[in-house]
């Protein structure tokens, strides 16, 4: 079963979704307000709210006739750190990488 961060990245590696994300940052909007600048159909649309709301990133709330949509920070957050960690990796190898070849052009002089 794919973990929280794959099904995140899943969602999150199509524009559609990851517009819808960056809006939602600014605050709950309704689901026709979201999809207004998107030039698919409403169907269409709800499936890619569907896969947001399924990793856990987007929550919606119907309210009479109208679904409004909230942003979840605790998946970010998660995706942040992982990311973070895989920064904090790769700046270590390319410190090393870096020290390494000082070494070898210093040997070369």
């Amino acid at each position: 079963m794919p973990s929280q961060i794959d099904t995140c990245f899943a969602a999150l590696s199509d524009p559609t979704r990851r517009a819808v994300v960056e809006r939602l940052v600014a605050g709950p909007a309704s689901v026709s307000d979201l999809a207004a600048p998107h030039d698919i159909a409403l169907p269409t649309f709800m499936r890619h709210l569907r896969v947001l709301e399924n990793c856990g990133l987007v929550r919606s709330i119907k309210k009479g006739r109208v679904r409004t949509c909230h942003i979840e920070a605790a998946p970010l957050m998660e995706v942040q750190g992982w990311l973070e960690w895989q920064r904090t990796v790769w700046e270590q190898r390319l410190d090393q990488l870096a020290a390494l070849a000082e070494g070898i052009e210093g040997n070369t002089q």
